[in-house]
């Protein structure tokens, strides 16, 4: 039955992306950083009360990150497997791709100070 087919094929492709994003967080040092900064930027952003377009836009950067990181190990990891040895295109994809995970924690981290610096400079101004 064809039904029953895409249904299993979709709950084990579920599976199989929590499984890649588990072997991301438990393997890459990198992953638990911007979890750690993740999850300390939403405890702030929970004591500021932001505004719903607020957290839009910092979650939108905070995922920007994370799924900047995840594509990174990715590739890495299908280069070490195309070129267990020394290479210098390796490294060169290993680097660009290493440069767009800068470019979106650059990215988050310009967003956080919009977004929290007018919130904290009102706290710093009441005291």
């Amino acid at each position: 039955m064809p039904g029953v087919e895409w249904r299993g094929n979709f709950w084990k492709a579920f599976y199989r992306a929590g499984s890649g994003l588990a072997r991301t967080v438990t393997t890459q040092r990198n992953m638990k950083i911007h979890l750690l900064a993740t999850a300390a930027v939403l405890a702030l952003a929970g004591l500021l009360e932001l505004s719903r377009e607020e957290w839009l836009f910092l979650l939108l950067a905070i995922f920007l990150v994370l799924v900047a990181e995840a594509l990174n190990t990715a590739v890495e990891t299908v280069v070490d497997l195309v070129s267990p040895g020394p290479n210098p295109l390796a490294g060169r994809a290993k680097d660009i791709a290493a440069g767009a995970v800068l470019l979106a924690a650059l990215h988050a981290v310009v967003a956080g100070a919009l977004i929290f610096g007018p919130h904290l400079q009102r706290l710093v101004s009441i005291q």
